[in-house]
């Protein structure tokens, strides 16, 4: 089947300036670019006033977790709607694979966030994937659920002879095509490696020539991870200490999603992209992702102090026990500069849908109760479960300055939930940096180019991010200049994604969504 794209603005992933011309596909490969490509096609798409790129790529995913649920789709299509044909997944130390198959523990293995529905090896994720992939998935191990395969939650430090064990499953996924592995620091097993595991699994990669994404300690100026009183504030530390992994293992690193956690936590941009230029300009392999948005996914624990979580009822309701919570709720606050407005909730329970979408002030007016008594209601109601959008990641100024350095690269780190309100990056982020960069008057060829040929480049994905004979046809065409996205309505299906082409089969034409299972795994060579 020859399909050829007529008349377009070509962005071709490269980062050059868009010149009109026209895209000529085969079967599932780009055959020829050109400003007039008069060769015989078996269907013409005509692309006046339109642009034409490279299929988008979303630097960090964890929609591995959802390849093998019989509702699937529904995981994947917010996610072709807004352009993207392939997303790196495996990511802050969670992967469906790097397991036995049989393990005792498979409800451990996505750390409380994801299920795994199947466990097991890389080749047993290969082999259920194949024909099965709605998007192309670019796999990384997760240093996580290999650890939680082997011992579940245990916090005990490996023995040489378990770092060993945990080797045999990272050699068999690098031996076999991954992209290299994840940590992520901020979850269990995770948190538990000792400094001798974790650079044994990053040098281990390092020997591929693969590529370490590390989700750090600390997001925030201050955080649970690190001694309360120190020289440096903990979102630099969590950057110190991959860094540190990065030259003690000799990999490559992806810092994953730069974000400041908290108004107190903005002040250290500057610092932070310092450290990151200082490593590069010294020759190391250092970079990382953003996110388009403001907010991102929490619990609503997350100012829940775990002292608090031990006392029974009867010791929690004593006065000297709530003043002293009252207290150490308002120092998270204020330490870290948010506010119970920056809380809007996701989702509480079935039972209680009535909370989702508002805000704990909001709530809290609804009901007649303090702020603290409704975030306790609600921590109570969802029995410490609940979820939340936690703001002030980031503010315009830090998104502009992200999206600008030469450093960074786009991603949405979301996924479709099952109950509750929807992670508006799951729907609406790369139309969002689209719209964000025209509003900075930041080139578009700029912006492809970070979605597209420079994601590749980083993680080294043969034959994706560029519109060039010889690589595979992942085709996005956009109504650029007529984009729409709506941050009042999270799961809103953004405008201005007209065609999308993966392995060269249309599953969005004429901004329909069509759907079918056109994707697969992407493998390292």
């Amino acid at each position: 089947m020859r399909v050829l794209f007529k008349g377009g603005s070509i962005y071709d992933g490269t980062g050059a300036r868009a010149y009109t011309g026209d895209v000529l596909i085969e079967d599932d490969m780009i055959v020829e670019v050109g400003p007039q490509i008069t060769a015989e096609a078996d269907k013409v798409v005509d692309l006046a006033g339109l642009q034409i790129c490279p299929g988008l790529i979303d630097a960090h995913s964890h929609n591995d977790f959802f390849y093998d649920r019989e509702d699937a789709e529904k995981y994947y299509k917010p996610f072709i709607e807004q352009g993207i044909t392939t997303q790196i997944t495996g990511n802050c130390s969670f992967s469906p694979f790097g397991m036995d198959p049989d393990t005792p523990y498979r409800d451990k293995i996505g750390g409380g966030l994801f299920d795994a529905q199947h466990p097991g090896s890389f080749a047993d994720f290969k082999k259920r994937a194949a024909g099965n992939l709605f998007v192309n998935m670019v796999p990384l191990i997760g240093q996580g659920s290999v650890r939680a395969g082997m011992t579940g939650y245990d916090p005990t430090p490996y023995t040489q002879e378990q770092i060993e064990k945990e080797l045999t499953y990272v050699r068999e996924a690098m031996e076999g095509g991954a992209f290299g592995g994840s940590l992520g620091f901020m979850y269990e097993p995770d948190r538990y490696a000792q400094e001798d595991e974790i650079i044994a699994f990053a040098k281990e990669i390092a020997k591929y020539d693969g590529i370490v994404t590390i989700h750090p300690r600390a997001c925030s100026i201050v955080s649970a991870d690190y001694p309360l009183l120190t020289k440096k504030s903990h979102l630099e530390m969590g950057l110190d200490e991959a860094v540190d992994i990065m030259k003690k293992s000799g990999c490559r690193l992806e810092y994953s999603h730069l974000i400041f956690t908290g108004q107190r936590s903005w002040k250290l941009l500057d610092k932070m992209l310092t450290t990151f230029y200082r490593e590069k300009n010294n020759g190391y392999p250092i970079a990382f992702d953003n996110y388009a948005f403001h907010y991102g996914a929490s619990v609503i624990t997350v100012v829940f102090p775990e002292w608090y979580a031990q006392l029974s009822r009867e010791e929690a309701a004593k006065p000297v026990n709530r003043r002293k919570l009252e207290l150490t709720i308002l120092m998270y606050r204020k330490v870290l500069g948010i506010d119970w407005d920056d809380m809007v909730v996701a989702y509480i329970s079935d039972e209680h849908p009535e909370y989702e979408g508002k805000t704990i002030p909001q709530c809290a007016e609804e009901e007649g109760l303090s702020n603290l008594d409704m975030y306790l209601k609600l921590v109570d109601l969802s029995n410490r479960a609940g979820s939340i959008y936690l703001g002030k990641y980031y503010n315009a100024e830090i998104v502009r300055r992200l999206m600008n350095d030469e450093m960074s690269i786009f991603m949405t780190d979301a996924w479709v939930e099952e109950k509750g309100l929807q992670n508006i990056a799951a729907f609406q982020t790369f139309p969002q940096f689209f719209l964000l960069g025209q509003r900075d008057g930041m080139p578009m060829e700029k912006i492809v180019r970070k979605m597209t040929g420079l994601t590749a480049d980083r993680y080294q994905i043969p034959q994706r991010g560029y519109l060039k004979p010889g690589y595979k046809a992942d085709i996005t065409v956009l109504d650029m200049f007529n984009m729409k996205v709506n941050e009042e309505k999270p799961d809103f299906r953004p405008e201005g994604i007209v065609h999308v082409y993966i392995n060269g089969k249309p599953v969005m034409e004429n901004r329909e969504y069509l759907g079918g299972r056109a994707g697969e795994v992407v493998l390292r060579k």
